[in-house]
């Protein structure tokens, strides 16, 4: 607990706004900070107990400043499990911008479309999940200070979040599908025997992030939803190798729809009263 409120105290002497909503930008992502107003930038290395970034597509930013007039913190790119980082050190970051002050995260991804009406460049909201890695920022003792022992996780994604970002998807545009993300250890990409599994249990896309902090912010009481992009097609459904670089040069084409969203939700929240 020590360890985020000196986080959080470091965050708030260079920025004195209160954070109503957090974003986590993944692989590819990033540069929707582009949208952000009044912007104040912090690299990780510079906040305490912050860990770098070392994927290519995580730039390792908090970004501070304002959407539709909304305050916001934007996690510029996110540290991984398959890195060699313990939960404690993935779910660091949203502890923190629940000690800031927001009351809503959205996360964001690059996937693995599973879903055979998936295809590069999709948007899709995450309404489930799948936890495949074994692991659960929650084991060991429980900080009570920052939830239960048990949390709920039936509505992990805020079906009214969810609902919002689709009235916005469909008033600009914006094809938004709907799915279940399996989350999975990494780095190697998963083999088609894998994909046809994850299939079969219910999986629409997969990939190595994500659900760590959705666990995290859940026992923090935050509402939560979830953004994916589909980024390539899932190992065996198309005869073709999968590549980090693909992935990113894809989330990247898939910007003007996904910045439209986030844009778009932040002020319909705005309008409603929600933040």
């Amino acid at each position: 607990m020590n360890k985020i409120l000196e986080s959080a105290q470091y965050i708030q002497s260079r920025y004195k706004t209160k954070p109503k909503i957090g974003l986590v930008l993944g692989s590819g992502l990033g540069i929707y900070v582009d949208q952000i107003q009044n912007k104040t930038i912090i690299p990780y290395q510079e906040i305490p107990h912050f860990k770098r970034t070392s994927v290519e597509g995580h730039q390792g930013c908090l970004i501070l400043g304002d959407v539709h007039g909304v305050p916001v913190a934007a996690l510029q790119g996110r540290i991984h499990a398959y890195e060699g980082h313990p939960m404690e050190e993935i779910v660091h970051p949203v502890r923190v911008l629940a000690a800031l002050g927001i009351e809503i995260l959205i996360l964001t991804n690059a996937s693995g479309g599973i879903n055979l009406d998936y295809h590069p460049g999709d948007l899709v909201s995450i309404n489930d999940h799948i936890n495949l890695t074994g692991r659960n920022p929650l084991q060991g003792p429980n900080i009570a200070e920052l939830g239960p022992r048990f949390p709920d996780m039936t509505q992990a994604y805020d079906p009214s979040l969810i609902e919002v970002m689709h009235e916005v998807a469909n008033a600009h545009h914006v094809n938004m599908k709907t799915g279940v993300y399996c989350s999975v250890l990494g780095p190697s990409y998963e083999t088609p025997a894998e994909i046809r599994m994850l299939r079969t249990i219910g999986g629409d896309m997969v990939g190595m992030s994500t659900v760590p902090e959705v666990i995290a912010a859940n026992h923090l009481g935050l509402k939560v939803a979830g953004v994916a992009c589909i980024t390539n097609y899932a190992a065996g459904i198309k005869a073709e190798k999968l590549s980090h670089a693909d992935v990113k040069l894809v989330a990247e084409k898939a910007m003007v729809g996904f910045a439209t969203i986030l844009t778009e939700t932040i002020g319909e929240l705005k309008k409603r009263g929600k933040v």
